[in-house]
């Protein structure tokens, strides 16, 4: 018998090598260190973050299913690339539910909620002074969070957190265009000051304008790489 002050549970607070591993690349995708389109060699990957070829496989199929990897017949693995098409629905399912979620959220937002929402814009603000990237959208992952808890849509926060990983990949594009920091900045501010002063409208508003002028970027920066596309 195990002595009482000994425990088989497992410590959760560890990451293991495949989430490490899963971070890693999801990371890598985001700052295009691998690039939309561009092949994913499991042998070369194995080499590169010094893991195993069953890790790299399992993180692959994650990363597949969060739709940041595509597999492509006779070639493999690849980057999954932006589709116009898929991207304009992102935006617009995305303006829909974090719309209503800050209108929500001024309606209902007690001074707990704002000041946790105040405490992810000032991560947020730290991220974009020290121009980093991942922080960045950590502190926006967290602004939206207590955004949508606040507003009591849990089911569709479920929804955004199912795209979040290709919203970070067209977020990451977005916000390294000339002034596009300063300014997504700017509009998350006014969605956090309408709330704060509980204005429902405002709130509402300044979400949708937000979403809309990262769409405009991001359908932009696609026609560039695709103008056939737009022909």
């Amino acid at each position: 018998m195990l002595p009482q002050d000994r425990s088989l549970k497992i410590d959760r607070s560890v990451k293991t090598l495949r989430e490490l591993t899963l971070e890693k690349m999801r990371d890598a995708i985001f700052r295009l260190y691998f690039k939309p389109g561009e092949r994913l060699v499991e042998r070369t990957l194995c080499d590169q973050l010094g893991v195993s070829r069953s890790v790299v496989r399992e993180v692959l199929r994650h990363l597949e299913a969060e739709g940041l990897v595509e597999t492509v017949p006779h070639q493999g693995p690849i980057v999954a690339r932006l589709d116009a098409d898929k991207t304009a629905q992102i935006y617009e399912l995305r303006a829909l539910l974090e719309s209503h979620a800050a209108r929500a959220c001024a309606e209902r937002a007690d001074d707990a909620t704002v000041a946790r929402l105040g405490a992810a814009v000032e991560r947020m603000a730290q991220a974009f002074a020290a121009g980093d990237s991942t922080g960045i959208r950590e502190a926006t992952t967290t602004f939206y969070e207590e955004l949508f808890a606040g507003s009591g849509k849990a089911v569709a926060w479920d929804i955004v957190q199912s795209l979040n990983a290709r919203i970070n990949h067209l977020r990451a594009m977005t916000i390294s265009t000339p002034g596009r920091y300063q300014a997504s900045f700017a509009e998350i501010m006014e969605i956090y000051e309408a709330v704060k002063r509980r204005d429902p409208d405002a709130a509402y508003a300044a979400s949708a304008r937000h979403v809309q002028n990262a769409a405009a970027i991001a359908m932009r920066l696609l026609a560039e790489i695709d103008p056939a596309r737009e022909a």
